[in-house]
């Protein structure tokens, strides 16, 4: 359970930082862009969410005076599906994008026709793109499994301990 506990925490740190800058991002566009953000916002907020509450089970694992919260299995279980959810979703939209990364490339080009630099787009560039996203997907369906695994782990040990 050592190695689950390194490697979730790893996931989770990373996870933490890369999708609430995202989120962060989302937020502030919301003030430009409008309301459609803001939902974006919200929603993606699940995953730094999620990655909060294990960050205190971790904590809990390590050190077995400090109490989980009541709210934080709860929360773990809950956001971690819908963290699960957007990641499923991001690998699904990925892989069909590296399927046919063709018509990626065309539909890219026809949304944002008028941005500067879009000619230098191929089809490397949408595989390259569509494999990190792959990865970020990956990252997040990873985390969430490692997390409800140790959550179970933990309950497990402290039942066997009362």
């Amino acid at each position: 359970m050592k190695k689950t506990l390194q490697v979730a925490s790893v996931l989770t740190w990373f996870n933490l930082i890369f999708w609430g800058f995202i989120t962060a991002c989302l937020l502030l566009a919301a003030t430009a862009i409008g309301p459609v953000a803001l939902v974006g916002g919200v929603l993606l907020s699940a995953i730094p969410l999620n990655c909060y509450a294990a960050l205190q089970l971790h904590k809990s694992i390590r050190r077995p005076a400090v109490k989980l919260s009541h709210q934080t299995p709860d929360g773990i279980r809950f956001i971690g599906f819908v963290s699960l959810f957007f990641g499923l979703s991001t690998v699904m939209g990925e892989l069909g994008n590296l399927q046919n990364p063709g018509k990626m490339l065309e539909v890219m080009r026809e949304s944002f026709s008028g941005m500067k630099g879009l000619e230098e787009l191929n089809v490397n560039t949408v595989r390259l793109l569509s494999g990190a996203g792959l990865i970020l997907g990956l990252a997040v369906i990873v985390n969430v499994i490692l997390n409800l695994r140790l959550l179970r782990w933990y309950y497990l040990v402290h039942q066997s301990d009362a």
